[in-house]
């Protein structure tokens, strides 16, 4: 049976009820776990105020701070945060994204150094920095997963940048799960099919994928947040104990189609 009661879970990249990390904190919560939730701050404070009424009354967070994971001083918060309510950790969920309009369309080529260096910072240099700050709080049996895209292993047009940044996410997953693996500390991706997000509405004819998706994939549709959720509680629990280092696709059976 899986079964998370008792466990302490952070989830980053709640952004609206449309948002992956949405459907996998919900079904988390569902499983039972404590949850605590980051947000990405903004001066007027939408984000905060967006999430904070998104999550309030379903999960009842018992941790939520601002984490911005180009900003130092916020992740080491976060995580002295983390310690301070709840001693140790057990889950981190991992749904952070970001490239600018150049980063998804036009030639590869043309893509500029700062966007690229930003791209990578936020989408994948963030797995392993906010892994670093959470490995001595993690209980045995821990687990971390993130979000990567069948972008970051074959050519999907607009993905452009992104799909280097989740090339290097998936690569970041095993180096993570070699070093973390001695502390039975377990470090996974799923790769979700196209869903309507905040995050894929940016890439150019998402709705095109989400329709090619449906005519060739096995199961002829794409994936809801649940699915993605219902997969990601899996790997949070000890069902999936035997399980590290992997790309778990949520994909409806899209990626083993040749035509």
């Amino acid at each position: 049976m899986l079964d998370l009661t008792g466990k302490n879970a952070l989830v980053t990249g709640i952004a609206n009820n449309r948002s992956i990390a949405w459907g996998i904190a919900q079904q988390l919560h569902q499983a039972g776990a404590n949850i605590g939730v980051t947000y990405l701050p903004d001066p007027k404070g939408r984000f905060e105020k967006k999430v904070r009424e998104l999550v309030e009354e379903p999960l009842k967070p018992s941790i939520f701070v601002p984490c911005d994971v180009q900003n130092e001083e916020q992740i080491q918060e976060t995580f002295k945060t983390v310690a301070q309510e709840w001693g140790k950790l057990d889950i981190l969920i991992h749904c952070l994204a970001f490239a600018d309009k150049e980063g998804l369309s036009g030639d590869f080529s043309a893509i500029t150094s700062e966007a690229f260096t930003k791209a990578l910072e936020i989408s994948t240099f963030s797995l392993g920095r906010l892994a670093r700050e959470a490995k001595p709080l993690f209980n045995p049996g821990g687990s971390i997963v993130t979000l990567t895209y069948i972008g970051g292993v074959k050519v999907i047009p607009n993905y452009n940048l992104m799909g280097i940044a989740k090339a290097g996410l998936e690569m970041t997953v095993r180096y993570l799960a070699a070093e973390l693996g001695a502390a039975d500390v377990r470090v996974n991706a799923i790769s979700a099919g196209p869903i309507r997000t905040l995050a894929s509405s940016a890439v150019g004819g998402i709705l095109d994928m989400i329709h090619h998706v449906e005519n060739v994939a096995p199961l002829k549709r794409t994936v809801t947040q649940l699915e993605v959720g219902n997969t990601a509680a899996f790997l949070c629990s000890d069902l999936s104990s035997g399980i590290t280092g992997q790309v778990i696709y949520v994909d409806a059976g899209y990626n083993i189609m040749g035509m």
